[in-house]
């Protein structure tokens, strides 16, 4: 049941991320917080194997900071590489004579 609440933690953490950060025009509304539901969950399955405690505060403390992390750094690195991606393909393409062989 733990595992439930910090995938969802993750996952409302990873939203948070995509309305906080700029440039989430360049990516789907779901993946920012998918990120962040599986990093903490996954995050969370390995704390477990290693023996914390489920009901101990450092294993949510660490899970859930892995999941926001991860989902920030996703948002940034995702938002600035895609706008790079669409005006480099912008550039190629509007070069005259050059358009019908983009390809």
């Amino acid at each position: 049941m733990e595992l439930l609440f910090v995938t969802l933690g993750g996952a409302i953490l990873g939203l948070g991320a995509r309305y906080a950060i700029p440039r989430r025009h360049t990516h789907g509304v779901v993946l920012v917080p998918a990120v962040g539901a599986a990093a903490s969950a996954v995050v969370w399955v390995a704390l477990t194997w290693l023996g914390w405690a489920w009901d101990g505060g450092w294993i949510w403390v660490a899970a859930l900071v892995a999941g926001g992390g991860a989902a920030a750094l996703t948002a940034l690195l995702l938002g600035r590489r895609r706008e790079q991606a669409d005006h480099d393909l912008f550039e190629r393409l509007a070069r005259p004579g050059r358009a019908a062989t983009a390809r």
